[in-house]
């Protein structure tokens, strides 16, 4: 991998903001969405920052919070928030099926080559201390019980310094104006 990381990794966030600009275009929210979908794209935000609370990136290998469930916590917040989004932007289940066929191609085109490159950069790092954990937890969708057996998913505390040097109040801050672009949208276009 180069030092700038892969084209993908590096284009992941303007690809993301491309979308969110064709969601916008394309939907047709409605109160009932806008409340739904927010509320499952919060569920999201809170996997994400819970997740960056846990991370020290290339320093320490994260098995704790919730990466004693998922490998990839980030990108499962990603992807319940992209998913509230979507709920959020359609009106229907016509609007529904393609904003969420978009998404899905784009988190799918996006996330796992992402995920396969940062594996192998966590092998590197890591070695047989990755291969187990990586044996043990599933790449995304969560496993019912920590990894480590009881102390995995309780083992080091939320860390708040490590969300904010990560910036993922970004997150929440991009889901408000979405979500605000949206309500706007809901009020003004009938």
């Amino acid at each position: 991998m180069r030092r700038g990381g892969t084209w993908v990794q590096r284009w992941r966030v303007p690809l993301g903001f491309l979308v969110a600009a064709i969601f916008i275009v394309l939907a047709r929210p409605r109160p009932l969405t806008l409340v739904a979908g927010g509320a499952v794209a919060v569920c999201g935000l809170l996997i994400r920052a819970w997740a960056s609370g846990h991370i020290r990136k290339n320093d320490a290998l994260a098995v704790s919070g919730p990466y004693a469930y998922t490998r990839n916590p980030l990108y499962l917040g990603t992807f319940i928030l992209g998913i509230g989004f979507t709920i959020a932007a359609a009106g229907g289940w016509v609007l529904f099926c393609v904003l969420g066929g978009l998404f899905a191609a784009l988190f799918l085109g996006i996330y796992l080559p992402v995920m396969r490159v940062e594996t192998l950069t966590l092998v590197q790092l890591f070695g047989e201390d990755y291969a187990r954990y990586a044996a043990a937890v599933p790449l995304l969708f969560p496993r019912l019980t920590p990894y480590g057996g009881d102390e995995g998913g309780r083992g080091l505390k939320f860390d708040m310094n490590l969300y904010l040097r990560y910036r993922e109040y970004r997150a929440a801050l991009g889901l408000l104006v979405g979500l605000s672009v949206l309500a706007l949208k809901a009020l003004l276009v009938k």
